[in-house]
Parts: structure tokens; C-alpha cells; sequence
């Protein structure tokens, strides 16, 4: 896959950005799922999205390109598989051992993750000292929903606020590495996640109880496969590749008060001075971290360094 021209580019950024609006609406579906074992509803998930996304991808007449996505290196295939099993069962175990809209801000702390990291380990980048700013003020918003007592290991929600935490770092690893293995077509997601679905239910027949759960939504299941564990795959891998990934780190950051927001509103959530301070140092930090804040010099400069095409 050649480098992008800045036409493509941006098409590509636009199209990664809508992906923001789709996983808003992640941690709504994950309760409205109900008492599915993890295992089980990440099988089911990505079991919908892969087996979807393989007859859209037919109907356009891409079948050499679904052929070729086979070829992927290993790398490709365990980056792609390991990412996104890794990141949803996480993020799954989280929403159902604590509080929805505490998990889910702690998850979301991956934007800024990826801001760090891609100036860290991708070519172009550079970590400014404004990075690692940005970090501090996202990693106490954490801080403040995990509470003093957070890493106390008999703590109810202890669980479920470290898989929230390493769902994050799964994620924002997973982000930047795309941009590494460029070349591998976003058809190959199609594979990736029925690698996912397969792999999570066996883990499921091993591991969880078999049966239909009770209280199960099967309306909410196939929403997440369609939507935020679904189409979002391939826009934000396709965003990833061929767009810009400060700019669309930049995009991300306000899925954490978009998905607590629409948490509320659904009434899963309760507003508080607590919440709404986390969700702004969250937020806030990942502004910091972008430079986006910064002197206008300062934004051109990152700004010159995010429109560089990479191969």
C-alpha cells in the first residue's frame, strides 16, 4: 500500500472520525446486553461483525482483496486478533464488575494512550514534555473515580477498574501499531475479528457456563455487532492506516463524556461533581497532550508532523 496523498488523507481522517460517535455508544449496548459471560459476548460480537463485514465486502466485489488479507503476516494476524479480543473482553469485564461510567472513562483513557505513544514509537513523532503533562492530568482523572481506596485488592470494584485499565493500554497499542503494518489491507479486520469470534468461544466452551444467559438481550448483542464492535473496526482501522492519527487521537477524546453523557441520559449513570471532574481531567488531558492548546506555531508544527505521509 503506497503512501497516502493528502486528498486520501483526509477522506481517511473523516471517515475515522465517525468512529468516535459509534463507540459512544459502546458501554450503552454492553448494559443493555445484560448477564452475557464475557467469553460468550465477545464471540457473539465479533461473530456479527466478521460475518457481516465479509458479505459487504463480497456484494463490492472485493473477494481478491478478501483472498489477499489471508496472506497477512503472522505479526499482522496476531496484532489484529490480540487486539481486538483483548480490548473487548477487557472492556466487557470491566462494565460488569464496576460501576458502567467509571469503567468506562478509565477505558477511555486509550486516546490519550495513543497520543504518547505515537510520539513515542512511530517515525515523525516526536514525545514532547506536553505529552507527558497531558498524561498526568488523565491518569489522576482516573485516579479520582478509582478512589483512595482503588488498589486495595479486596476492593469491590478493584477488578473491574484494572481490566478497564489494561483495555485502555490493549487499545491504544493495538491503534498505533496499525499504523506500523500500513500495508495490510482493512479487509484483513474481516478476518481479524472472526479470529477473534473463534477464539473467544473457545475460551467460552472451556471456561463459562454453557446456555442461553437469563436476562440476555439478544436486540442489545447484535447492536454492538453492528455498530461499536462492529463497523467501527473498519473505519477506524482504515482512519489508523491512511489518516491522521493525532488528529483523530485528537477526535477521540471526547468519547469519554459522549459515552458518560449518553449513559446518563439512559439512566445508568448518575451525574455528580466526582464524575463530571474525572470526565474533564480525562478529556482535558488528552486536549494537553495533543499540543492542540498550545501557541499556533506549536499547533502548525504538530500539526505538520501528523499530515507527513507514512507507507
Amino acid at each position: 500500500m503506497s503512501a497516502a496523498s493528502p486528498a486520501e488523507a483526509r477522506r481517511a481522517t473523516l471517515w475515522g472520525a465517525t468512529t468516535v460517535l459509534n463507540w459512544a455508544t459502546l458501554a450503552l449496548f454492553t448494559q443493555w446486553a445484560g448477564p452475557v459471560p464475557p467469553f460468550l459476548l465477545t464471540g457473539l460480537c465479533f461473530g456479527l461483525a466478521g460475518g457481516l463485514a465479509l458479505l459487504v465486502f463480497v456484494a463490492r466485489g472485493e473477494r481478491r482483496a478478501l483472498v489477499a488479507a489471508l496472506h497477512q503476516p503472522p505479526l499482522g494476524w496476531a496484532l489484529g486478533i490480540g487486539g481486538l479480543f483483548g480490548y473487548h473482553l477487557c472492556y466487557f469485564i470491566a462494565q460488569q464488575n464496576a460501576p458502567a461510567a467509571n469503567a468506562g472513562l478509565i477505558s477511555y483513557l486509550w486516546p490519550l494512550l495513543i497520543v504518547i505513544l505515537a510520539g513515542w514509537l512511530l517515525p515523525g513523532e516526536r514525545l514532547r514534555g506536553i505529552h507527558l503533562l497531558g498524561g498526568v492530568c488523565g491518569f489522576l482523572g482516573a485516579a479520582l473515580l478509582v478512589g483512595p481506596d482503588g488498589l486495595d485488592w479486596a476492593g469491590e470494584y478493584t477488578f473491574g477498574y484494572l481490566a478497564a485499565l489494561v483495555a485502555a493500554f490493549l487499545w491504544s497499542g493495538y491503534s498505533v501499531a496499525s499504523r506500523l503494518l500500513a500495508r495490510i489491507p482493512t479487509t484483513a479486520v474481516a478476518w481479524n475479528c472472526l479470529g477473534a469470534a473463534a477464539l473467544a468461544l473457545v475460551c467460552h466452551l472451556a471456561w463459562e457456563p454453557l446456555g442461553w444467559p437469563e436476562g440476555a438481550n439478544p436486540w442489545a448483542i447484535l447492536a454492538l455487532g453492528l455498530g461499536p464492535v462492529g463497523s467501527a473496526f473498519f473505519t477506524w482501522d482504515l482512519g489508523m492506516k491512511r489518516g491522521r492519527v493525532r488528529l483523530l487521537g485528537l477526535l477521540a477524546y471526547a468519547t469519554p463524556l459522549l459515552s458518560t453523557l449518553v449513559l446518563i441520559a439512559a439512566d445508568l449513570a448518575t451525574p455528580s461533581p466526582t464524575l463530571l471532574l474525572a470526565a474533564l481531567l480525562i478529556c482535558g488531558g488528552a486536549l494537553i497532550g495533543s499540543g492542540m492548546l498550545g501557541s499556533r506555531k506549536a499547533r502548525q508544527r504538530e500539526e505538520a508532523f501528523s499530515e507527513q505521509p507514512r507507507g
